[in-house]
């Protein structure tokens, strides 16, 4: 007996019996289905850290300002720190074999720039012009700030791609006037538009990238003093805060809120992490006002993070097919006890042991092949509907099709063998007899 007439009979039995094919398929089809969709949540998941991750440079490690525990619980010794400052970044860039570059931030107080009467909503970020070089963001329309806008204390900026739509919409920004603060400022580049996702990765807040408006470094020093920070509000790295104690005498505002040191290979990075640490506790008198935030080992947490909910998740639905296997053993032994007169008349008309062997479980490889097929499509589109509804991204990887369609034959191969070997050794005659 050929393979295409195996098919053909193995076919024939199974659309003989439709509802009991499809309530043997249907373990599998929900296993399947439940591996694509759980996968595809985790891959998109994956993806998604990267991207967040990549914004904040995965050769990076970034130093934020913050106000140190101490100012609230002690009453002095607290200004032995003058916080974070363009020294610290100076004794980091001294080590240049392993660091590459170090960047400075100021976060200045507007959280408004306005042209006219149009107004936006943005964070006013001072920055040297290596910042193009330790960020994953690119110039989309004219250029970035330069040494000499630096050293001339120009009044220019860079806009985020937010803050350009919502101030000019689709006219040309470039070397028009905007507003910050009492200051006019000419727009000189505006920013490439930087997907951010949830904007959140391993607990660490990320910060709208496209709302940034940039400034010269040099500029901001000379031209906007640092507030009481018991006053105003102040970015202290992550996001806006507002200093709410009063820190007056014990707590100096940092000259600069955020460091971005870019390691000059991926393999220095804990090395230069520990580095970092050694020279800020010493400059600082041991006092914790700043936080080290390291990229790579985010990177890394979250890769773990996802690769258990990975294991957990293909687990449950490796229980659906594992129940569809039993399934399909169950109804495939009913069936070898249904056929046995005719798998009599097959032997005597000289079919082989092998070939009753090879129907069945041809029959029983088919029933979890068309359960995967119809499990992939719903797989699919419940990958969708999550992307759709609920806003998260998914992504059905070629990995996950092939690892659904090998599981599924391999459930075939394993839970039909038994029935296909019992029918296979029917004895002729009384298979003859059997009624």
């Amino acid at each position: 007996m050929d393979y295409s007439r195996i098919l053909s009979v193995s076919l024939e039995s199974l659309l003989s019996h439709k509802l009991r094919s499809f309530l043997t398929m249907l373990g599998i089809i929900i296993g399947v289905a439940a591996v694509v969709g759980m996968l595809s949540i985790g891959e998109g998941a994956k993806q998604e850290a990267l991207e967040q991750i990549s914004i904040l440079g995965i050769n990076n490690i970034i130093v934020n300002a913050k106000i140190p525990e101490e100012a609230y619980q002690s009453e002095e010794g607290i200004q032995i720190s003058q916080g974070l400052s363009l020294a610290d970044g100076n004794n980091i860039a001294e080590f240049d074999r392993l660091v590459a570059n170090v960047v400075p931030q100021r976060f200045e107080p507007f959280p408004k720039i306005s042209v006219g009467s149009n107004e936006a909503a943005v964070r006013v970020v001072a920055t040297v012009p290596d910042f193009v070089f330790s960020s994953s963001i690119e110039v989309e329309e004219g250029r970035f700030i330069n040494s000499s806008d630096n050293e001339m204390f120009s009044q220019v900026c860079v806009l985020g791609s937010k803050a350009k739509r919502t101030l000019f919409a689709f006219e040309n920004p470039i070397g028009r006037p905007v507003r910050i603060g009492d200051l006019n400022f000419t727009v000189i580049g505006v920013m490439a538009d930087k997907y951010i996702g949830r904007g959140k990765v391993e607990g660490l807040e990320l910060r709208n990238f496209n709302e940034d408006v940039y400034i010269p470094f040099n500029t901001a020093l000379k031209k906007f003093e640092r507030g009481n920070p018991a006053s105003e509000s102040v970015s202290g790295g992550g996001g806006w805060i507002s200093y709410s104690v009063n820190v007056d005498d014990k707590y100096n505002v940092p000259e600069i809120d955020q460091l971005t040191v870019t390691v000059a290979d991926l393999e220095f990075v804990p090395a230069v992490t520990k580095l970092i640490e050694r020279i800020l506790e010493r400059r600082h008198g041991g006092i914790t006002d700043y936080e080290i935030v390291v990229p790579e080992s985010l990177l890394r947490q979250s890769q773990k993070t996802q690769q258990i909910f990975n294991i957990v998740m293909g687990a449950i639905a490796g229980l659906s097919l594992l129940v569809g296997g039993i399934g399909i053993m169950n109804i495939m032994l009913a069936t070898v006890l249904e056929r046995t007169r005719e798998i009599g008349v097959r032997r005597a008309v000289g079919a082989t042991r092998e070939d009753i062997l090879r129907q069945f479980l041809i029959e029983a490889v088919m029933i979890c092949l068309i359960g995967c097929i119809i499990g992939l499509a719903i797989g699919l589109i419940i990958s969708r509907a999550i992307s759709f509804y609920a806003g998260w991204p998914t992504i059905v990887s070629v990995s996950s099709i092939v690892l659904a369609v090998g599981v599924s034959t391999s459930v075939g191969i394993i839970f039909g063998l038994y029935p296909a070997a019992k029918a296979a050794k029917l004895d002729v005659i009384e298979a003859l007899r059997y009624e």
